[in-house]
């Protein structure tokens, strides 16, 4: 109802109220269930609303960035693109294509960059199709290891994030100075055999984000700590409350430390992001709930994935599946700590970030040939644990302002987002119940149609005609 075009009308009344797109009239008279009415078809279309209340079933597209600018991607670097820090950008990259694109860096600033590639819809993808993405100087030089990201043993095309950077500090010898460098982003794949098909030909989408991190005030350690809590936190126990993930990135569902369920499809995506603090420790277990029908297995079917706030991809976790329930879990990460990024291994040295943590499940497509088109309950346990530290001493603000503070994004709901709050004694339907909710969009509707209500209630209690 929020997003379609004419009048919807409240059954049953000859008065009430009326919503025509994101716009809502009163026409005489409104009774309190219309009230009601109004306010959730204002609500049951807000980014991460709990699944009973969004749709599930069908996957969605890849959800891009709305303010992100096509940019094209060059074959070399003399017409490569500038990219600014702070923004996103969406591009294109064909097979065996290698693209460029451009920056001016200071001598005093890390440079974070996250190519996220998307297959289109229908697209074959083997298991060691991927996206590498690095930074370079002027002179062909490295400015940090490269990363690739693979589609993996799943084989099902879903979106991946590879990330590379360009760092200044102690211990760093490369891309130092100030100057241009250039992001170059490529496919990789391996040679089809016959245990893996060909992949498609077809392009692949690119959202690309670039993320500037200040120096800091004070020079420091330029080693990773070495002794650290590995031990796996206790399991949490409790009734499930809905939220649904995103379809990006920039649409991940909000989440709070506690036990979470969503419905997810073959083939379908799902984004979530869990602030973290400075010191604090990040685990996470998914569950794919059991099927009611099919028969057979799936080596890894379910894909469970950890990015940093910049998109950096931390580490993942997989689980088959038979149609029964099945659970893949994170192994043990370190606290968020600056000095995490002079580790060796991408697992300690992505938790170098203060920020929202984007947990991404994937359910590969293939489920469907032997358990159907789903949705298959989804459960995320969810554990943030640690106390908060303060953060490394910046001298400057990171671009995009915030990126790396923990309480950023959305609100989360500590009691599932939809509370019964209080009902009226007649029987006639009449009945009102007033619904709480954590979104400051819905809050205002809310506020608004109470105000409303009121003054419909006034000019119910005035003779007509005056």
């Amino acid at each position: 109802m929020t997003g379609g075009a004419g009048w919807a009308t409240v059954r049953g009344y000859d008065e009430g109220w009326r919503v025509m797109g994101r716009r809502t009239a009163w026409w005489h008279g409104g009774r309190p269930l219309a009230i009601l009415a109004t306010v959730l078809c204002a609500t049951v279309a807000l980014p991460g609303w709990p699944a009973a209340a969004a749709e599930t079933g069908t996957p969605k597209p890849y959800a891009f960035a709305q303010d992100a600018t096509t940019v094209p991607g060059a074959t070399g670097t003399t017409d490569a693109v500038r990219l600014e820090p702070g923004r996103t950008y969406r591009s294109s990259l064909g097979k065996d294509g290698k693209l460029y694109y451009r920056l001016e860096l200071d001598a005093t600033s890390n440079a974070y960059i996250a190519a996220t590639a998307v297959p289109r819809p229908g697209a074959t993808v083997a298991y060691s199709d991927g996206v590498k993405v690095s930074v370079q100087d002027g002179n062909s030089g490295s400015c940090s290891s490269s990363t690739t990201a693979h589609f993996g043993p799943s084989q099902s095309p879903h979106p991946i994030a590879a990330w590379a950077s360009r760092e200044i500090g102690p211990g760093k010898y490369a891309c130092q100075t100030a100057g241009t460098y250039y992001v170059v982003v490529e496919r990789t794949a391996a040679p089809a055999s016959s245990a893996s098909p060909p992949s498609s030909p077809d392009a692949w989408d690119l959202e690309l984000s670039y993320v500037s991190e200040p120096r800091l005030k004070k020079a420091g350690s330029t080693s990773a700590p070495e002794t650290w809590n590995s031990a796996s936190p206790e399991a949490l126990q409790g009734d499930a409350r809905p939220r649904r993930g995103g379809a990006g990135f920039t649409t991940a569902g909000a989440l709070a430390q506690g036990v979470w369920k969503d419905g997810i499809s073959p083939g379908q995506t799902l984004f979530y992001k869990v602030p973290v603090d400075w010191g604090q420790q990040f685990s996470a277990t998914a569950e794919l709930g059991s099927s009611s029908g099919g028969e057979g297995f799936m080596g890894t079917a379910l894909v469970m994935s950890l990015y940093n706030p910049v998109r950096g991809l931390v580490t993942d976790a997989g689980a088959g599946y038979d149609g029964s329930q099945r659970s893949a879990a994170l192994d043990p990460l370190p606290p968020v700590a600056y000095d995490n990024r002079y580790a060796f291994n991408d697992r300690t040295g992505g938790m170098r970030f203060a920020g929202s943590y984007y947990l991404v499940v994937h359910l590969a497509a293939q489920v469907a040939d032997k358990f159907g088109d789903g949705p298959f309950g989804l459960t995320l346990r969810v554990r943030v644990y640690g106390a908060a530290q303060a953060g490394p001493a910046y001298a400057g603000r990171a671009v995009p302002r915030g990126v790396f503070d923990s309480a950023t994004g959305d609100s989360v709901p500590s009691t599932g987002g939809m509370v019964a709050a209080a009902s009226g004694g007649s029987d006639d339907g009449t009945t009102m119940k007033l619904v709480a909710v954590g979104g400051i969009g819905t809050g205002t509707v809310l506020v608004l149609a109470l105000g409303v209500w009121t003054v419909a209630a006034r000019r119910r209690a005035t003779p007509r005609g005056w």
